[in-house]
């Protein structure tokens, strides 16, 4: 077993966040990982993406030059690396910030309408967390109980107060 996940988005979108809770859940599970980021000078609002290679057997490389699944989160992310996914693969797109349509029909295209449902929650900073579980639901790269205990770890001492809006974020998708 080995998949290739690419996140994209902006610097401030939780981007790289999402793919080290998948990183740090799979080596907790005793999987063999890699977590590679790269962002722009400008961090929030500049470009933000990582890697994340997930496998049973060691991996010899972090670069990936394709996907098995892409999480992108804005409109140009999606633009950028939809072509990089593997037929048969997965999209997963924030739909709240891309209003247009992906241009592939060899992969499974699952809208997630990120930031819409962070807003009902009451906090457009955890749409992240609901597209992690939308990628759980739908990769099952990861058990939920393994990200909740990144959870409880990301969102403790002075962030404490954030851990039950996260909770409920990531049982959106999950539940």
């Amino acid at each position: 077993m080995k998949q290739k996940l690419f996140f994209a988005g902006s610097g401030g979108q939780g981007t790289l966040a999402m793919g080290q809770m998948i990183a740090k859940a799979a080596m907790d599970e005793g999987k063999e990982v890699t977590w590679l980021p790269s962002y722009g000078p400008e961090m929030r609002g500049g470009t933000a993406n990582c890697t994340v290679v997930v496998s049973d057997k060691a991996i010899s490389c972090p670069l990936i030059n394709d996907a098995d699944v892409l999480v992108a989160m804005n409109l140009p992310s999606l633009r950028k690396f939809e072509t990089m996914v593997n037929p048969g693969g997965v999209i997963l797109m924030n739909s709240s910030l891309i209003p247009e349509k992906c241009l592939r029909d060899d992969v499974k295209v699952v809208e997630v309408p990120c930031n819409d449902l962070a807003k009902e929650l009451g906090n457009e900073k955890c749409a992240n967390i609901i597209m992690l579980g939308a990628i759980l639901k739908e990769t099952g790269i990861v058990s939920l109980e393994t990200i909740r205990e990144q959870l409880e770890h990301m969102f403790s001492g002075r962030k404490a107060a954030f851990l039950p809006l996260n909770q409920k974020a990531l049982d959106i998708y999950t539940k």
